[in-house]
């Protein structure tokens, strides 16, 4: 039986992310696991970087703080570039057991940017993945 005791979770500070933290928080749980929170920081500027790391981090910390809160240990992991080209670099750099991500949170723009994310991840990944479609 596979154990996941390092799970990553990509957040991408949208609605959807409560989703996905319910999922994997009662996995985790269950499990014994950690989860690392992961946001890539996805900007064209400096000072755009700067604002959107300290608006995730604040995010994260939240949720971190409530996960903690409910006995599940929990880490933050914040990243700048590509969301997919980060992601795959976090999973090679660090050892994790399974990524766990939505299928998209963003409207239709987002969805044609960043619905890219979860399939490239598909082909490329070398852990297992774990999708969690939002609810409509």
């Amino acid at each position: 039986m596979l154990l996941y005791r390092e799970i990553l979770v990509a957040i991408d500070c949208s609605e959807v992310d409560a989703i996905i933290i319910k999922h994997v928080s009662a996995l985790a749980l269950q499990l014994g696991a950690t989860l690392h929170l992961l946001h890539v920081v996805h900007s064209h500027t400096l000072d755009q970087d700067r604002y959107l790391r300290e608006h995730s981090l604040a995010m994260l910390e939240g949720y971190r703080n409530k996960l903690q809160a409910d006995g599940v240990e929990t880490h933050i992991v914040i990243r700048s570039g590509e969301p997919e080209n980060e992601i795959l670099c976090e999973i090679k750099e660090n050892v994790y057991d399974l990524l766990a991500m939505a299928t998209h949170g963003h409207r239709l723009p987002g969805r044609i940017v960043f619905g890219s994310v979860s399939r490239t991840l598909r082909q490329k990944i070398t852990i297992p993945l774990l999708l969690i479609q939002p609810e409509h």
